[in-house]
């Protein structure tokens, strides 16, 4: 596996995390140890929008340092950040209280994937009434009888 193949799948599981609830500004820089797929990225939350880049975050809140089967297991939620921490297979540098965020975006994540989400619910429930009131507002004549009586 190559850096970029490794960013990508990253990014694709995270890409997916509703974080719109999150106003505080999260900067976490990701530094993988691996010859080959070896690199650095970032995740950042900002204004409720999530965003992954392959570049490294000079004002980020937190590093964290692992091999990239550590990072999958985190993303993957097989793997808690902070036991994958006690354990010795992940090293945090900078703010651990933030660093402990990383955690909540983590089971923001796995939520979508185990449910659709309310947001999303909603907006198909919104969908569905602007969709049924169009057609009924076809069905009826502008004396507001329906066309078929």
């Amino acid at each position: 596996m190559t850096y970029a193949d490794l960013f990508y799948e990253f990014k694709g599981k995270f890409m997916g995390a509703d974080v719109s609830d999150i106003k505080e500004h999260l900067a976490f820089q990701f530094n993988i140890e691996d010859e080959q797929a070896g690199g650095a990225f970032y995740v950042e939350v900002k204004d409720g929008t999530l965003y992954v880049e392959p570049y490294e975050y000079y004002d980020r809140d937190a590093i964290f340092i692992c091999a990239p089967d550590v990072l999958f297991a985190i993303a993957d939620g097989k793997m808690d950040p902070v036991a994958a921490f006690t354990a010795q297979k992940l090293r945090v540098e900078g703010s651990i209280e933030k660093a402990l965020r990383l955690k909540e975006i983590i089971d923001l994540k796995k939520g979508d994937e185990k449910s659709i989400g309310k947001k999303a619910v909603d907006k198909v429930v919104n969908t569905v009434v602007k969709t049924a009131a169009k057609k009924a507002s076809k069905e009826v004549s502008p004396k507001g009888k329906k066309m078929s009586e």
